[in-house]
């Protein structure tokens, strides 16, 4: 499929409802609403497309941008392109799903989560904690630096209160990510998740919740999927 071709397909998917509510989340003009099931009737057609990933990106428009990210593919795209689509993640749909997912399929997605947690940048660091996650969920512990995992769950520990607004969020759900995907920190990352405790995060007035990560690891445990892998990052 061309742009346009996809550019119209999206237009005809678009939905006021969906709309309202992802601009109560964060998103802006221009984007149609397009619900997450719509755009994978879309991926279905395209499966992976390089070129046209990054032409969807680079519309700026919201519902483009997250299909990108469905269809980018992972051998191809760049860590430039990554950086690049890392800035322009205005909203956490993107910083914090369709950025990260990507990243982490990759073979520098860990070297670029711990370069973008550094960053002042609000948007960038959560995208950067959201990567780490990613990476503990799809990559074998063989291929993880557990060391570096064990010394970001003590950083979390220390830090997470005192964060911005979406690091916390993504501070948390990478305490969570660690103890559910990497069996050898799960008791690290339950003793970190307990001196956290519950967690702030403003939602925008959404009735989004941020999840306990005692409780969220524990019934990860309970159904015996501790250290059970996903099979990609994307969903």
């Amino acid at each position: 499929m061309t742009l346009d071709e996809v550019m119209k397909e999206l237009e005809s998917y678009g939905n006021e409802q969906t709309k309202k509510v992802l601009v109560k989340h964060g998103a802006k003009e221009p984007f149609f609403g397009v619900r997450v099931q719509d755009l994978k009737k879309i991926v279905k057609k395209i499966k992976k497309d390089h070129e046209l990933s990054l032409e969807l990106y680079a519309t700026g428009n919201s519902d483009a941008m997250y299909l990108a990210g469905l269809i980018a593919d992972a051998d191809k795209i760049s860590k430039e392109d990554l950086r690049r689509w890392a800035n322009e993640a205005y909203w956490y749909y993107l910083s914090e799903f369709a950025v990260p997912w990507i990243a982490a399929e990759t073979k520098y997605g860990f070297e670029l989560g711990l370069e973008w947690i550094e960053s002042e940048d609000e948007r960038i660091a959560a995208c950067g904690w959201a990567t780490l996650s990613s990476c503990a969920s799809v990559k074998p512990d063989s291929d993880l630096d557990i060391a570096k995992y064990k010394e970001l769950l003590d950083r979390a520990q220390n830090t997470l209160h005192a964060s911005q607004n979406r690091v916390r969020h993504t501070m948390n759900a990478f305490v969570i990510a660690v103890g559910s995907y990497i069996k050898e920190l799960t008791a690290k990352s339950m003793e970190v998740a307990g001196k956290i405790g519950k967690v702030k995060v403003d939602m925008g007035g959404t009735a989004c919740k941020v999840p306990l990560a005692t409780e969220y690891i524990q019934k990860v445990a309970d159904r015996g999927a501790i250290g059970k892998k996903r099979t990609a990052a994307r969903c």
